[in-house]
């Protein structure tokens, strides 16, 4: 009997018109994979082969909009989800309801974080304490009724590809010798599937990707930590004998395990690569062929992406893969990229509540983390001199020194969208930018040197969901928001010669530390955010861990 390896996982959902939704599977040979719903609507795919490995991207069709159903999965007609033993409410699809303008319409509530190892085994310790999905996940089962996300937003790192965990280094050790580079490092794509099947199989954390839709985008750790840091960085790695393999397992494993399921059915009906791998009795090879294309022109492919929620907007924006990383034309987007997320935060302005960018890097960081990037880009690139150039690649690769600030010209390229965005006749209520990497949570609001938008524009960091962050860096982090700090900062941006920004902003929440999420709640053009950190259960009493509301703030009001 065909088995489910992993999943289900509903990805995509739409409540406009004719409702549909489409849900990711991984089976243990090719079959077709059923999808049935309560009240009739269904779909069914056959499976595609990568590498060994079976998957099915399931469209369900003929959802009512503003309903909530239970499925099953089925596998050549036999159900395989939900076990007939587990412990879990059904898994269901929810479908919002169609927005317009001055509607009472139903709340939106969006959860979003980043950066998360896989759960402890159970029974075993979590050295990084519990994990916030898994927690999460717990909550709604103990309470089905309870109020839970409409989205989930992961902003990077689902899987650390440098970073294994010991059961994973067990497998490595199974099938290559772990003293040859990479090490305990994942090497290929075989490997790659380790670390989803970690990371997804938890039975509460499998539960709740089953019955919450999710959007995801890939971070450094998705391949390797800061990935493209740098142009000599990039030509430093292509020289290693193993990094060709790990790039393009990474690009391939990501394409198979997370962007297929970012997409729309007309998207993925109108996408021929997945038409091709799924024509193929093997589409290992054609997956391959892209990956190549994709590392040698970033700017072929955009993983970027758009989703809509009702009144309600969401950019995901890759700000990994599509770099520029020469030095003198450095930008965090490609002009491509930027250009379609431009078109994308202007267009339908009158259709818009809310916008939300996700970007894995924040935007705003801590004003001294900012000032040291932005400096240390005026170094690398020559403003100082050859022997300050060198000191600064050095420093950047050491450091981390590659976010938003890294990139000045995009940097100020955003905050201009930012504020066209936001000051139109039709601006939207807010706009919401959502990052993590950072392993701590904080809320930022701009301030422009011209005129304020009309928008209320909030950066909004949440990391890690399941990490750590050690004591040194969460001193420094503290003191980036200081008055010392800033003045630090300056000082850096005066010897880097580093032009005037045109925003300032200040820390109006935050920070935080620990393993959390962040949940938007949307309604109309009101909005409110709140953070929810995980507190350890008490062993001795037998209580489970928990999340507690920490921060709760009106970002727009009614």
């Amino acid at each position: 009997m065909t088995g489910l390896r992993l999943g289900p996982l509903l990805r995509y959902v739409d409540g406009e018109s004719a409702g549909t939704a489409t849900i990711w599977v991984e089976t243990d040979r090719p079959c077709t994979a059923e999808v049935r719903c309560e009240g009739g609507a269904h779909g069914s795919s056959r499976t595609f082969l990568i590498a060994g490995h079976h998957y099915a991207l399931i469209p369900v069709t003929g959802l009512t909009p503003g309903t909530t159903v239970a499925y099953e999965v089925l596998l050549d007609e036999v159900r395989v989800w939900p076990p007939e033993d587990s412990p879990f409410p059904p898994s269901v699809i929810r479908t919002p309801g169609t927005a317009t303008p001055g509607s009472d319409t139903a709340e939106l509530h969006v959860s979003f974080g980043s950066c998360r190892w896989a759960s402890a085994p159970v029974g075993e310790p979590d050295p990084v304490g519990p994990d916030a999905l898994h927690t999460l996940a717990a909550a709604l089962t103990a309470d089905p009724g309870a109020v839970r996300p409409d989205v989930l937003i992961l902003l990077g790192d689902q899987v650390y590809a440098d970073e294994t965990s010991k059961a994973t280094r067990r497998r490595l050790a199974g099938r290559r010798d772990l003293a040859e580079p990479p090490g305990a490092e994942v090497a290929d794509f075989e490997e790659y599937t380790y670390l989803y099947d970690e990371s997804w199989s938890d039975p509460q954390v499998r539960w709740l990707l089953s019955t919450v839709p999710s959007c995801m985008i890939f971070d450094d750790h998705d391949v390797i930590d800061d990935w493209n840091t740098s142009a000599s960085w990039l030509a430093e790695m292509r020289t290693r004998p193993w990094w060709q393999e790990r790039i393009l397992s990474g690009l391939m494993s990501y394409w198979v395990y997370q962007h297929l399921g970012n997409l729309s059915p007309a998207e993925l009906a109108a996408d021929k690569l997945y038409a091709a791998v799924r024509a193929e009795s093997d589409g290992t090879e054609r997956l391959r062929e892209f990956a190549v294309e994709a590392d040698a022109d970033p700017a072929c492919v955009r993983w970027s992406y758009r989703r809509d929620f009702g009144r309600t907007r969401l950019l995901m924006v890759d700000t990994r893969a599509a770099r520029v990383l020469a030095e003198g034309h450095r930008e965090i987007l490609d002009p491509d990229e930027a250009r379609w997320v431009r078109e994308q935060a202007l267009t339908d302005p009158g259709d818009r509540d809310h916008l939300l960018i996700g970007t894995s890097l924040p935007w705003l960081l801590p004003p001294l983390v900012h000032d040291a990037e932005s400096w240390n880009a005026a170094l690398a690139g020559g403003e100082r001199g050859p022997r300050w150039a060198r000191f600064g690649e050095k420093l950047r690769r050491a450091a981390d020194l590659e976010h938003w600030a890294a990139f000045p010209t995009s940097f100020e390229k955003l905050a201009s969208l930012l504020a066209e965005v936001g000051s139109g006749p039709d601006a939207p209520a807010t706009v919401c930018v959502l990052s993590g990497d950072v392993h701590h949570a904080y809320v930022a609001e701009p301030l422009w040197r011209s005129d304020q938008p009309r928008s209320r524009i909030v950066q909004l960091t949440c990391s890690p969901v399941h990490n750590s962050i050690p004591l040194s860096i969460r001193l420094g982090f503290r003191f980036g928001w200081s008055r010392a700090g800033r003045r630090l900062g300056r000082a850096f941006a005066r010897h880097g010669r580093v032009a005037t920004r045109s925003v300032t902003w200040g820390k109006t929440g935050g920070p935080w530390f620990g393993n959390q999420l962040m949940t938007l709640t949307l309604r109309g053009r009101a909005a409110r955010l709140s953070l929810a950190q995980v507190r350890e259960g008490d062993g001795e009493s037998g209580a489970a861990a928990r999340l507690v509301t920490v921060d709760e703030r009106e970002l727009a009001p009614e």
